[in-house]
């Protein structure tokens, strides 16, 4: 059984430690980290930096064994109404198992139920099918038009998906 708690400091090397290679580490941070390689003292410092930032925060995902993933939180608009997921990473050596789907119907039942927003936001490159059905399984779907981001030279198309508040949770 998975469980959301706040990200520790104790998290970082190990998080730092699911990103297998130069390709993975782009699709997961599209480049806002820096360059690869990459470092749990690197992630660690840009959360740091994020403290402060009250519309900012992260959740890991763990079970009996520890933490298993992580996504970042944070709302897009003054009217808090909105909430972006992003980072988001399962334990390679967990990946295909459910965890992902699982880790994002506890952060969805938290935006939802205790933030109280209306609707969640992410984006995806196209060259990560794997996240996006992951996504698309859990109820997001593609919004209209794709932004191109340049990776590496080359450029990458990201796929925006959304979901609204389940009708059932409107009253």
């Amino acid at each position: 059984m998975l469980r959301l708690r706040p990200y520790k400091k104790c998290d970082a090397e190990k998080i730092a430690s699911w990103i297998l290679g130069e390709k993975s580490f782009y699709q997961w941070s599209a480049g806002i980290l820096g360059a690869y390689p990459f470092s749990g003292e690197r992630l660690q410092t840009h959360y740091e930096g994020m403290e402060e930032n009250d519309a900012f925060w992260v959740m890991v995902a763990f079970d009996e064994e520890g933490p298993v993933g992580q996504l970042i939180m944070r709302f897009l608009s003054e009217d808090k109404e909105e909430l972006r997921f992003g980072f988001i990473v399962v334990d390679a050596s967990k990946r295909g198992q459910g965890y992902g789907k699982e880790m994002l119907q506890l952060a969805l039942q938290y935006a939802f139920e205790s933030v109280k927003v209306s609707r969640v936001s992410l984006g995806v490159f196209a060259n990560n099918p794997s996240a996006y059905h992951c996504y698309r399984s859990v109820g997001f779907q593609e919004l209209p038009g794709r932004e191109v981001y340049t990776i590496q030279g080359e450029p990458w198309e990201c796929i925006m998906m959304e979901m609204e508040k389940p009708a059932r949770e409107n009253g």
